[in-house]
């Protein structure tokens, strides 16, 4: 498969998988609860999904044309980590809404709310 064809599947899944617009997850990542979840590396400041966000707001903010492939590696990275933690997730509805889950996943741009 050529890169091009590779890079034209790849953009269409992450934006399947990143369901909310780049305002409202600049909004989200401003709030206490994007901060409190997380992996974080030693001596980070920020946890991995909410350094991911900030990315995927600028991914989104960018042409096509633009993206480039570091860019589409972390493209790849978000639809990897969307789909494997809607897998893990709690399946209850009533479970879902304050949840670490959930809000981990809003770091990375899916809030599975909307699903």
């Amino acid at each position: 498969m050529a890169k091009t064809d590779d890079h034209a599947q790849l953009y269409v899944r992450f934006h399947a998988a990143v369901n909310m617009a780049p305002a409202e997850i600049e909004a989200w990542l401003d709030t206490d609860e994007s901060r409190a979840v997380g992996f974080r590396r030693d001596g980070a400041s920020e946890s991995v999904g909410h350094a991911s966000g900030r990315r995927i707001v600028q991914i989104l903010r960018t042409r096509k044309a633009d993206l480039d492939g570091g860019d589409y590696a972390h493209m790849r990275k978000v639809v990897g980590f969307v789909r494997r933690h809607l897998a893990q997730g709690p399946h209850e509805a009533h479970r879902i809404p304050g949840s670490r889950w959930r809000h981990s996943l809003m770091n990375w741009g899916h809030d599975p709310l909307k699903d």
